[in-house]
Order: structure tokens, then C-alpha cells, then sequence
């Protein structure tokens, strides 16, 4: 990657557990989407992952050469618990973040015994099959704080210019009572989907004013229903201050389990 051209950041929703690399259905349109995307992106040095399922009272990133991998999830066929990402750590990575961090007045800490959890390693693994891009993973902070995490990303702005891929691991829409519910009206989700797209990617919007929306995304229509709690949307908060001053890029929308989902690219 030349030193003049950022690398992108990107908002992905990871699914269900281990669903999209088991078949099920309603995430093939996510798979046929994520395992097609990465000709369209610069080939990274290396991936830092912001995922849902990692929350710390500080900033923790993995530090381990080889972190290995955490089947973090329970119920699903045996298949679920043989699937391998023998991807490398980047213990040079952990430092630089921590580093950034540090700058902005964070308190930060590595974690060599944390391997990667499933918001890490099923995308990647139809991102980056050859799990050849060494990666690392940072933590949400356990106070769920929105102002933070977009503080968070704007700390690692500088990990662009290094050819780092930032990726943010969630879900945009995230309640799992309604996500089993047959009965369940999807056009509640598509509401906030609609509010989200707009506040991510409307080029009326000045970079201050998707912040000061993302702060306050309680306020949003169908907001907590979408989200009773937040740790999966807060991934967004980290790639819309990593991501800068533009508007992102809608690159994925369709239905999950019934409900709408999207992704989103900061080029």
C-alpha cells in the first residue's frame, strides 16, 4: 500500500454467532458480500478489530504472536466448534495502539492471553480466508459510553496512514428476543437502519453533526429496540471516528434472521 493512500474502515454486521459459516440461509446475501470484498479494498498490513464481544474497564488490545481462537458461543451444530483461523497476532501492533491511545490521554493495556473471538474470526475468515493479514483486537469499554468510543477511533486515525484496517465487528441491528421471533414486525429495525444510513452517510451531515447524532442514538426512532443494550452498535462509534471527516459508503444492506442490517466503509 503507498504511504499516501489511507486504508479503509470498515463497519461489517457479523451475524449470528457462527451462522453465516454454517449455511444458514438468511446470511447468504452477508456471505456472497463479505467473501467478495476484499479485491475491492487495498490489501492491509495488517487488521485491528473492534468486536461486540470483548468489553474491558480500560482499553485492552491482544499482544500475542499466535492469540488463537475462541469458540464464544453455545447450541449450535459440532461443525460450529472445528472452525480454525490460525491468523497471526502483531505484538509491534498492540504497542502502536496502546501508543496512540496513551497520546489522547488513555490508559491503555495489552492482553497476551486473549485470543480472538467469533466477531474476529467468522468475518475474517470470508474476509481474509488465508488468514495471511496479521490482526489484532481491541476491547469496547465495559461503561458503553458513546462520546468515548468515537474518542476511541479518532485515536487510531493514525493506523490509516500504516496501512492498518480498522474494523468495526457488530451488528446494526441487535435484540435477540426479536431476532427469534417469527411474529416480529421488521419495520421497526428499518426505521433505525434508515436513521443510521442518514447519519452515517448523508453528505449533508458535517462530521460534528454525525458525532453529536451517534452520541445521542437513544433518541432515534426504535432505538432500544433495536439495541435493549448497546455493545453491538458501539463498533460503529469507534469506525465513524476512525473514519474522519466524510461520509461513509453503504455497502451492505439486507435482512438477517428477518431483520435489516447494514454495513458501512470509510475509504
Amino acid at each position: 500500500m503507498s504511504d499516501t493512500l489511507l486504508a479503509p474502515v470498515l463497519f461489517l454486521p457479523h451475524g449470528g454467532g457462527p451462522l453465516p459459516l454454517l449455511g444458514e440461509p438468511s446470511h447468504k446475501p452477508f456471505v456472497d458480500w463479505l467473501s467478495t470484498l476484499a479485491p475491492n479494498l487495498p490489501r492491509p498490513k495488517a487488521i485491528l478489530v473492534i468486536s461486540a464481544h470483548w468489553e474491558t474497564p480500560v482499553p485492552s488490545v491482544t499482544a500475542s504472536e499466535d492469540p488463537g481462537i475462541v469458540h464464544d458461543y453455545y447450541g449450535f451444530p459440532e461443525a460450529a466448534y472445528k472452525i480454525e483461523y490460525p491468523v497471526k497476532g502483531s505484538p509491534a501492533l498492540s504497542r502502536t495502539v496502546i501508543a496512540l491511545l496513551k497520546q489522547q490521554g488513555m490508559l491503555a493495556v495489552q492482553d497476551e492471553l486473549r485470543p480472538l473471538d467469533h466477531g474476529v474470526f467468522v468475518p475474517l475468515t470470508l474476509l481474509y480466508p488465508n488468514a495471511d493479514i496479521p490482526c489484532v483486537q481491541l476491547s469496547l469499554l465495559d461503561h458503553l459510553n458513546p462520546e468515548t468510543h468515537i474518542e476511541l477511533g479518532e485515536a487510531l486515525r493514525e493506523l490509516r496512514k500504516k496501512g492498518v484496517l480498522i474494523i468495526g465487528s457488530g451488528l446494526s441491528f441487535h435484540n435477540l428476543k426479536v431476532f427469534f421471533d417469527r411474529q416480529a414486525d421488521g419495520a421497526r429495525g428499518e426505521q433505525f437502519d434508515q436513521w443510521l444510513t442518514d447519519t452515517c452517510c448523508a453528505p449533508n451531515h458535517s462530521y460534528a453533526a454525525r458525532c453529536e447524532r451517534l452520541i445521542n442514538w437513544e433518541t432515534a426512532p426504535e432505538a432500544r429496540y433495536c439495541h435493549p443494550r448497546e455493545e453491538h452498535l458501539l463498533p460503529l462509534h469507534v469506525c465513524l471516528g476512525a473514519g474522519g471527516d466524510a461520509p461513509a459508503e453503504h455497502v451492505f444492506s439486507d435482512y438477517m434472521l428477518r431483520q435489516k442490517v447494514s454495513g458501512y466503509l470509510w475509504r
